[in-house]
């Protein structure tokens, strides 16, 4: 049997097992997160995040960038109040305990423990949830090394939220948008919208990037005029009084960005980076 049949079966049997959900294989909605070329040869660059804990414990700071995110992204509200574990979050607060547990002892104290942290996906060098995806609705851009989620291609599988060691994927137990009547007047039309049986995360903004990429295409002697692309939480975070440079954003294989200048003289961590799938979110202290 050769690896393009074996490929075929095993994906055709998650597929099944999608189908056993009782999720839909199919989704309507334009898609802004179609695959990008990730052929051989393509540019080896990395955006990455640094968060500032200190900036961040403003809690101004930290509403703004989650709401920021749920804007610009129509992210569904969560109609059961009693289940909160099944809200949408691609941004989120969680106690510095839970978000890095392995840098956390017996003498840490509890004021510490307790500090609220944004987190988010971490668009790692080697996601494992990639490596699980049957559909190839998870991939990871090659050109960019951020993590992408098609949720017009997801089965609802889960596979990805299992393999995920940080949380960082949600999945729509019910109809994103119920009340649709009131919802299309405030929906944002340049991101999808999304149904009952797929999972989300961050994409740290990339269709912001794909503009930016976009222009300097069409205009090549634009790329110094051209101010790099910031997602929606940095913007939001830059806005609040206080809040510039909790987020920051930037490329790593760029020296010159603000991300590497921090990263190279300030002292940064990262979320469970024993694990080995190399983190692009960190974190200053």
């Amino acid at each position: 049997m050769d690896e393009n049949r074996r490929r075929f079966l095993k994906r055709a049997g998650c597929t099944v097992l999608g189908l056993g959900c009782g999720f839909p294989l199919l989704h309507t909605g334009c898609s802004a997160v179609h695959h990008d070329s990730d052929g051989e040869g393509a540019s080896q660059t990395q955006w990455a995040m640094v968060v500032d804990i200190k900036k961040c414990l403003k809690k101004e700071v930290r509403d703004a960038c989650i709401k920021a995110c749920q804007i610009e992204h129509n992210l569904p509200r969560n109609p059961d109040r009693q289940k909160p574990e099944r809200e949408i979050k691609w941004i989120w607060s969680e106690q510095y305990k839970y978000a890095f547990p392995d840098q956390t002892h017996a003498g840490t104290a509890s004021d510490i423990e307790g500090l609220p942290v944004l987190v988010m996906c971490n668009h790692c060098t080697d996601p494992a949830c990639v490596k699980v995806c049957p559909t190839a609705a998870t991939w990871k851009r090659k050109q960019d090394g951020i993590v992408m989620m098609d949720m017009h291609r997801c089965i609802g599988c889960r596979y990805c939220v299992v393999a995920c060691p940080y949380g960082s994927r949600s999945f729509n137990w019910g109809d994103a948008y119920p009340d649709r009547d009131h919802i299309e007047r405030e929906v944002r039309p340049q991101y999808p919208t999304r149904s009952r049986g797929v999972v989300e995360k961050c994409n740290f903004c990339v269709e912001r990037i794909r503009a930016w990429e976009q222009r300097i295409a069409a205009n090549p002697e634009r790329v110094k005029d051209e101010p790099s692309p910031v997602p929606a939480c940095v913007e939001a975070a830059n806005n609040v009084p206080g809040g510039r440079g909790a987020l920051i954003f930037g490329r790593l294989d760029d020296p010159d960005s603000e991300v590497s200048r921090v990263l190279r003289d300030q002292n940064t961590i990262c979320r469970k980076a024993a694990l080995g799938t190399g983190p692009n979110v960190y974190y200053l202290m």
